[in-house]
């Protein structure tokens, strides 16, 4: 029977890489799939990875039926084995529902990768959904870690630098992003984030307790 699974994880913890991983598993033994995904860092209509993979997909807008689009293609002759849907934290609750009457209606197979919170550790609506309605739930085996090394299960949005906890629950930007001005993301262990200790306060802590190689009044002896 057909299911509807969703993959969860926080930012890099690999999410878009086992879509396309799945994906490809799937093309490679002759199944036919549609690829869905919004809003992702490569721009309109794209799955990427930061492997450097990608492929073409359909951009989910809030009016895009989903059910109605494989129902369309299915009418004009085409075939649809599965749908592949990244970054499904962005999709709104009716379209959750779509995917589950794919499955349930059409006999489909459904993958649905994406975060389950945001940068304030609420739920995305599109998420909550997801854990209502899927028929299994996984959570991935790559652990994303923090900059201490430790397990990071929250992910944090920073602005010049500084991590923030209010804001739109969705601002697009990555985690390779650090610049001023700019909206980026970091993933953080669960003490790392009560504390808004993200990667740069740490280091400049770190650097402003380290001791001077010299004295006020001169170098120290052996200098």
């Amino acid at each position: 029977m057909a299911e509807l699974t969703c993959y969860a994880g926080t930012m890099d913890c690999g999410k878009s890489t086992l879509a396309l991983q799945t994906d490809h598993n799937h093309r490679s033994r002759g199944r036919s799939g549609l690829v869905f995904t919004r809003l992702d860092r490569a721009g309109d209509s794209v799955l990427s990875s930061r492997l450097g993979l990608s492929v073409s997909a359909v951009e989910v807008h809030d009016d895009l039926d989903l059910r109605r689009t494989v129902v369309d293609l299915l009418s004009s002759g085409g075939r649809v084995d599965y749908l592949i849907c990244d970054e499904a934290q962005f999709y709104t609750e009716d379209q959750v529902e779509q995917l589950a009457a794919v499955v349930d209606d059409l006999g489909i197979d459904v993958y649905a990768f994406g975060i389950m919170t945001d940068f304030r550790t609420r739920l995305f609506p599109g998420s909550a959904r997801l854990v209502e309605l899927a028929d299994r739930m996984q959570v991935l085996q790559v652990e994303a870690l923090c900059w201490c090394g430790g397990r990071a299960i929250h992910n944090a949005r920073t602005v010049n630098g500084e991590m923030v906890v209010e804001g739109d629950q969705v601002v697009v930007g990555d985690t390779d992003v650090a610049d001023a001005d700019v909206v980026s993301y970091e993933v953080l262990c669960r003490r790392h984030y009560v504390a808004r200790m993200t990667a740069s306060r740490a280091k400049t802590a770190h650097m402003s307790s380290q001791p001077l190689p010299f004295s006020e009044d001169g170098p120290s002896e052996g200098a």
